[in-house]
């Protein structure tokens, strides 16, 4: 069954008690009876509840609607697309790098996705995500994913577009003069990329570390989604503090590919400003308190900036 795909994501801040009506109607006529509905402490894009079949504990996460959706413009850098994560979660079937779907839908409500509840024990060391990581790129991926960017250029056009959308005078102008210089050639990889590996999105259990949030995959050079969770912003996005030096070269050592990390710093200065910028288009658009993040990035950028 084909999903609509969001216009936009919308950021969630506050935990609904049910999902809405209508979504709760469609499973009550395709799933049966759930239950107990717990909410979830939410991600910045979609809502997610804990509810009980009767024999197990299911996750219902819940996009927006096309009408909430006309609130935002789209996000630039991490697209939120039912139809895609429904398509991750069906590829990594019985992988253990993500949970088991158990079924999706479209309602007035919104689109949803059913899976099974997985639960978590403590946080992740960087050594054992780097080793999830880099398993996950071994992973022959799905068809159809969008591509990420490749490249210092690019990631320098990309990041330049997301600057054209934001409105923050002295700000926008402060990354564009950290403008990193120089050239990073494309590599041709197609690898399989979570898109969004961040602290909420990586859970420890009992039989190793399991991907959640996969409605942004994609195809691309794994060093994208080592710079996302490398990132000090997302970390902080997430009540991290920012990675340590010593914890950055433990968390590369352990993803076993020197050439990788080597193509990742040479990199970083993209991906810091990339960040830098993306920090701008959220505070513009949903008033955040950015600016610490803005800073984060522009002061690691200046911490690898080659010469």
């Amino acid at each position: 069954m084909p999903l609509p795909r969001p216009a936009v994501s919308p950021d969630v801040r506050t935990r609904h008690t049910l999902p809405p009506d209508a979504v709760r109607e469609a499973l009550r006529g395709t799933f049966g009876a759930l239950t107990h509905w717990n909410p979830m402490p939410s991600g910045r894009s979609n809502r997610s509840w804990l509810a009980d079949t009767g024999a197990a504990q299911t996750v219902v996460k819940v996009f927006p609607t096309p009408e909430q959706s006309q609130a935002l413009p789209g996000n630039p850098l991490f697209p939120n697309d039912p139809q895609d994560e429904v398509k991750a979660l069906h590829h990594l079937a019985d992988s253990g790098f993500a949970p088991r779907i158990l079924g999706y839908g479209q309602s007035a409500g919104g689109a949803y996705v059913l899976y099974a509840h997985v639960p978590a024990r403590g946080a992740a060391a960087t050594d054992e995500i780097a080793r999830l990581l880099s398993r996950l790129h071994g992973t022959t991926p799905p068809e159809g994913l969008r591509a990420t960017p490749d490249g210092s250029a690019a990631l320098d056009r990309q990041t330049l577009r997301i600057l054209d959308l934001c409105t923050s005078g002295t700000l926008k102008q402060r990354i564009l003069a950290a403008r990193p210089q120089g050239e990073v050639p494309a590599s041709g990889r197609r690898y399989f990329l979570h898109g969004d590996p961040v602290p909420g999105n990586i859970l420890s259990t009992g039989r190793g570390l399991v991907l959640i949030d996969w409605q942004c995959p994609a195809i691309g050079d794994p060093s994208e989604d080592l710079a996302i969770f490398l990132s000090p912003s997302m970390q902080m996005a997430y009540g991290q503090p920012p990675l340590g030096d010593g914890e950055r070269r433990r968390f590369l050592a352990a993803y076993g590919d020197a050439d990788m990390a080597a193509r990742y710093h040479a990199l970083a200065p993209w991906y810091h400003w990339r960040m830098a910028a993306y920090g701008l288009w959220r505070h513009d658009r949903l008033g955040e308190e950015g600016i610490q993040a803005i800073s984060a990035e522009l002061a690691a950028l200046r911490s690898v900036r080659p010469g």
